[in-house]
């Protein structure tokens, strides 16, 4: 059995719900696995005491061409739709980090000038030892985007005769369909806030997509959770278990302990959540998305400002209090247009009770569209196709896989009729809101789609011509989690980083991966740590990792239960006077002086 633990968004307790099933399971069943999908951040490891036994490397193919042979004919950059081939001056340039790896060019080359050759993105680890559970883990390399190919290495670990627990990818793109994919049940991990249903509403209609069983646990549950279990019952997915909110379950957590060990009483309560796994069944009816619209911004006042800086705020990974800082600067910063660069689980609109003024369609690639008054039904489409886009059944009908054609256009030059062409495809809507605060954008990346990366950079396109009409300032970038795609998209030409981070194991883990990539581009960061006091002593380890690597830590934020309850209510962190309000309230002008001054 493989059981698939998503999240719709980072933060909500995933990891330490996969974890801490597999440790219960493994009370139960002999041959269990937990697999770490999470490949831009993957924290499991963190938790178990052992090293591994065996590390692969994952590789992609790339091209490499044959100067001999090519005549600088430029069909390759021509055809080449991730813009990984450029020809200048009848030399070919490949750029292979934007590489799919999809064959075209050795396909169209007319000179047989491209062969192919392995390209490392990323590593798998893997560990037999059974005690108490077999693991194996992902680990996509610094500034590579190719995510789903470490995964699909990940889930080849798999048990066939055992237990799978599969801790997956935030989010509802890409690289979570193919975590999910295969797997007999999605148990969905979320939190009762606003924030929470938001994110657990995009995950589930995905699992519906995919036709795959789910089921919900609440995190950091109050007991009564009406915000979720009304949309439960709504929507047909039972509610299978509870973990309830405690301060002392964050503090051992940050410690990297497993709760079920440290606290006993919660054993039987993750046993039972297994057990109810085991009986739950797909749902077949999506739940339509409401937004609410207005006619325009309303009293806004422009602004003077010539030209514009832009702030990003990131985290690394989900759940360190990214958009809760990202909402309090907004409160904070005059004549600012907010971005919402996590296009997976946009939710920066919610705090600030925004409402839509426009929206358009966002098309960021091709699907393949096959005539069937010419298809022959010969299957090369399919055979030739390296993401499994084109599906053949045993009549010789294909048929193109809405979620799993990447329109690289390779169908199209196999195909020995013509019968296969290229349509827009559409992957997401654009979205420019008004709320308390001011100006904001955003958008929707639609359930299971790719081009995340494109989407952002739409995304702050728009908010700079939104800042430019009316003349302000700044742009406040709340960023995607991870280190991936979609954050590359985000800091490329941003003046200044912040990263909010916390006081665990995994918060500290997460902190150098995000480091890294930011140096890997060149660019420099501040730091933030959220909820400060629930580990001192990592909290010291955050600051010397910082000092070491020149970026000024520039606020300690405490933690307070009174800010979790407000967050609860939909508000934001600025509403509780206090301690944390007023950390929130130097980090600004710490940043805010160097950066609009």
């Amino acid at each position: 059995m493989k059981i698939a633990i998503g999240s719709g968004k980072g933060g909500t307790g995933k990891t330490t719900f996969a974890l801490n099933l597999a440790y219960a399971a493994a009370e139960l069943e002999d041959n269990v696995r937990l697999l770490d999908c999470d490949v831009e951040a993957p924290d499991c490891n963190l938790f178990l005491s052992r090293e591994p036994e065996v590390t692969k490397d994952v590789t992609v193919k790339v091209p490499k061409v044959d100067a001999t042979k090519c005549t600088g004919c430029g069909i390759c950059g021509k055809e080449c739709r991730y813009n990984a081939l450029a020809v200048v001056k009848n030399n070919v340039m490949i750029f292979q980090e934007l590489c799919h790896s999809c064959g075209v060019c050795v396909n169209v080359c007319p000179e047989g000038a491209f062969t192919e050759v392995d390209r490392p993105v990323g590593i798998v680890e893997r560990s037999d030892n059974t005690e108490p559970f077999g693991f194996a883990r992902g680990l996509l390399n610094i500034g590579e985007v190719l995510t789903t190919r470490v995964i699909d290495a990940v889930k080849e670990c798999c048990d066939p005769e055992g237990l799978n627990i599969i801790d997956c990818p935030p989010g509802t793109s890409c690289p979570a369909v193919e975590a999910f994919s295969g797997s007999d049940v999605v148990i969905l991990v979320t939190e009762p806030t606003p924030f929470g249903l938001s994110d657990l509403q995009l995950a589930v209609n995905l699992t519906v997509r995919l036709g795959l069983a789910s089921g919900i646990v609440i995190n950091k549950s109050d007991g009564v959770d009406k915000i979720i279990t009304d949309y439960a019952e709504r929507a047909g997915v039972p509610v299978i278990g509870r973990i309830p909110f405690k301060r002392e379950y964050a503090e051992a957590y940050s410690e990297g302990k497993i709760l079920v060990e440290e606290f006993p009483e919660l054993k039987s309560g993750f046993v039972d959540m297994l057990r109810a796994a085991g009986k739950l069944t797909a749902i077949a009816q999506l739940e339509p998305e409401r937004i609410s619209m207005t006619s325009g911004y309303g009293d806004l006042k422009p602004g003077s400002a010539a030209t514009h800086k832009e702030l990003t705020v990131l985290s690394g990974k989900g759940g360190t209090g990214k958009t809760t800082v990202s909402s309090a600067f907004a409160e904070l910063a005059d004549d600012k247009v907010m971005v919402d660069a996590d296009v997976d689980a946009a939710n920066l609109h919610l705090l600030m009770n925004s409402l839509t003024v426009s929206e358009k369609d966002f098309s960021g690639g091709k699907r393949a569209v096959i005539n069937y008054d010419t298809c022959i039904g010969c299957g090369a489409c399919a055979e030739a196709c390296r993401f499994g886009g084109i599906i053949c059944s045993g009549d010789g009908r294909c048929e193109v896989s809405d979620l799993t054609c990447e329109g690289c256009g390779l169908c199209e030059h196999i195909c020995p009729v013509n019968a296969i062409s290229s349509d827009d495809k559409h992957t997401g809507k654009l979205r420019r809101s008004v709320g308390k605060a001011g100006p904001l954008v955003h958008a929707r990346l639609a359930n299971g789609e790719d081009n995340s990366g494109k989407l952002v950079a739409q995304v702050r396109k728009l908010a700079a011509q939104t800042a430019d009409e009316l003349k302000y300032p700044l742009l406040l970038t709340d960023g995607p989690p991870g280190a991936g795609c979609p954050v590359i998209a985000s800091i490329t030409g941003s003046d200044a980083i912040v990263i909010v981070t916390e006081p665990t194991v995994s918060g500290l883990h997460d902190l150098g991966r995000i480091v890294a990539l930011i140096k890997h581009f060149g660019l420099g960061a501040r730091v933030i740590i959220n909820k400060a006091d629930l580990n001192p002593d990592k909290a010291g380890e955050i600051k010397a990792f910082a000092a070491d690597q020149g970026v000024d830590v520039i606020a300690d934020i405490p933690f307070d239960e009174n800010v979790v309850k407000a967050l609860k209510a939909g508000k934001g962190a600025l509403s509780v006077e206090g301690p944390v309000a007023d950390s929130i309230r130097a980090a600004w002008e710490t940043v805010s002086k160097t950066l609009l001054d």
